[in-house]
C-alpha cells in the first residue's frame, strides 16, 4: 500500500485507458469485457508540479473509457469509467453481416488539464470459447478501416503510425500534435468489418445417410478488438516520452514526430 500511494503521489507522465470489445460470429450477438490497464513510469521524475491529467478513448462521438487524475479534490486517486467497445455496433436483433461496414470512429479526448502528447495502441484477434488467442483465423480477417493516418517519415497526417512496432495483431499510433486539455483528436478509425473470404474457410463432411455437413472455421470463435490510449505530459516531452514509451522522437513547437 505505501508503495502504490508513492506510485500515485510521485509525478506521473503516463496514464493509460482500456477499451475491450469480442464478438461472435455466427451467433451474431456482442459480448464484451471491462477491463483497465494503468501504467506509472518513475523513471522520469518531472520538477513540475502535479497537475489534473487525464485521457479518455471516444467511440462515435461518445466516451467510452475514461482515467483521470485530480491531484488537489481526489486525494491521491483516480476517477475511472471503463466501457466496452462495439457495445451498439448491432441494433436490437440485428444479425452481424460478413462483409459489411459498422461504423467505427475513434478518437482521444484529452479529459484532463494538462497538455499532453498521446498514443494510441490498437490490438485485433481471435479467441476460442476459452478465451485462448487463435492461431487458425488471420487477424487481417479484422478490417479496421484507419484514417488521417501517415507513416514515420511522413508526419503531414494528423496521427502517424510506427510501423516498426507494427505485427498481424497490433497498430502503434502517435498523434502527432500536442493535445490540448478538452480537445478532442480527429478519428483514426472509420469503420470495421469482417471481411467476406473468412467463410471460404469451411470444412464438409458427408453422414451415412448422405448429407453434407458444413462447419466454418470461426464457428465458436470471437473477433476481440483493443484499443490502449496513454498520454504523456508535455513538460521535457522527449526525455518523458523515451522514459515512458521507450521511443525517441523530437519535439518542434508543439509537434511530435518519430526517430
Amino acid at each position: 500500500m505505501d508503495k502504490i500511494k508513492k506510485i500515485i503521489c510521485s509525478p506521473i507522465t503516463t496514464i493509460i485507458a482500456f477499451g475491450m470489445a469480442a464478438a461472435f460470429i455466427g451467433f451474431s450477438t456482442i459480448g464484451g469485457a471491462r477491463a483497465a490497464l494503468t501504467y506509472y513510469s518513475e523513471t522520469y521524475a518531472s520538477q513540475v508540479e502535479m497537475h489534473d491529467i487525464g485521457v479518455s478513448l471516444m467511440e462515435n462521438g461518445v466516451n467510452v473509457s475514461t482515467r483521470d487524475y485530480y491531484y488537489e479534490v481526489a486525494d491521491g486517486t483516480w476517477t475511472e469509467h471503463t466501457g466496452v467497445l462495439l457495445a451498439k455496433m448491432l441494433e436490437n436483433d440485428e444479425e452481424l453481416l460478413l462483409g459489411k461496414k459498422y461504423k467505427e470512429e475513434l478518437s482521444v479526448l484529452n479529459s484532463g488539464t494538462i497538455d499532453t502528447f498521446v498514443r494510441v495502441s490498437l490490438y485485433k484477434y481471435w479467441v476460442d470459447e476459452n478465451g485462448n488467442k487463435s492461431r487458425v483465423i488471420d487477424p487481417s480477417m479484422i478490417e479496421l478501416e484507419l484514417v488521417n493516418i501517415s507513416g514515420m517519415s511522413d508526419g503531414n497526417q494528423c496521427w502517424i503510425e510506427d510501423t516498426n512496432a507494427r505485427t498481424a495483431e497490433r497498430t502503434t499510433l502517435y498523434y502527432s500534435q500536442l493535445l490540448k486539455s478538452g480537445e478532442v483528436t480527429p478519428v483514426f478509425s472509420n469503420t470495421i468489418k469482417i471481411n467476406d473470404s473468412i467463410a471460404s474457410n469451411v470444412s464438409t463432411s458427408v453422414k451415412e445417410d448422405g448429407t453434407i455437413i458444413s462447419v466454418y472455421d470461426y464457428n465458436g470463435y470471437k473477433f476481440v478488438l483493443e484499443a490502449n490510449v496513454d498520454s504523456v505530459q508535455d513538460h521535457n516531452a522527449q526525455d518523458a516520452i523515451l522514459s515512458a514509451w521507450g521511443i525517441d522522437v523530437s519535439v518542434n513547437n508543439g509537434k511530435l514526430a518519430l526517430k
